[in-house]
């Protein structure tokens, strides 16, 4: 499955993403806007790789720029609950140098078609860390409202971050595309 816009496409993650995935966790930029704690070894990456290949109750891609092939980011549907038709979503890129550029955003319409058009969901929900102001105005800008607040949820760097609760729902979407 390989779902397209005009600059990127999402396909299926694979054993070969591993080593960028490693590398997302490494920078420290990245680490801090996704509230990353732990440290991955190639191995334990791998490992999640084939756990999620084998999950029906997620979708996992790479996202790549259609001029190069270059996997700049990862995003998971995940804890896909078709009787309730809701899900969690997450997205990451490889490094900060890639955001600000729109990759995100257009990776996330991307989803919401798949997500509200091919799944038939009507809710897709993320948490996202106070601190993240660039990753709470590019959810908000397609369509993500904030519907909560974890207060001082996270611990990192010597301070507190709240968690907030975004979601989306299929009747938001569609008047997005109006």
């Amino acid at each position: 499955m390989k779902l397209e816009s005009e600059r990127i496409y999402l396909r299926p993650l694979c054993d070969l993403d591993a080593p960028i995935m490693l590398e997302n966790t490494l920078d420290k930029e990245i680490r801090y806007m996704t509230g990353t704690k732990p440290k991955f070894t190639l191995e334990q990456i791998k490992t999640h790789i084939n756990n999620i290949d084998n999950d029906p109750s997620r979708y996992d891609f790479a996202i790549c720029l259609k001029d190069t092939d270059e996997t700049i980011g990862e995003l998971s549907i995940f804890d896909i609950n078709e009787e309730d038709r809701k899900a969690g979503f997450r997205i990451s890129m490889k490094s900060i140098a890639l955001t600000g550029k729109g990759y995100g955003t257009e990776a996330i319409k991307i989803v919401l078609r798949f997500v509200f058009e091919q799944l038939k969901l009507n809710r897709l929900q993320l948490e996202v860390f106070s601190h993240n102001l660039r990753g709470i105005r590019a959810y908000e800008k397609v369509g993500f409202v904030k519907e909560g607040v974890l207060r001082q949820s996270l611990y990192y760097n010597d301070t507190y971050s709240d968690e907030i609760i975004m979601a989306i729902l299929k009747s938001d979407y569609k008047n997005m595309l109006l």
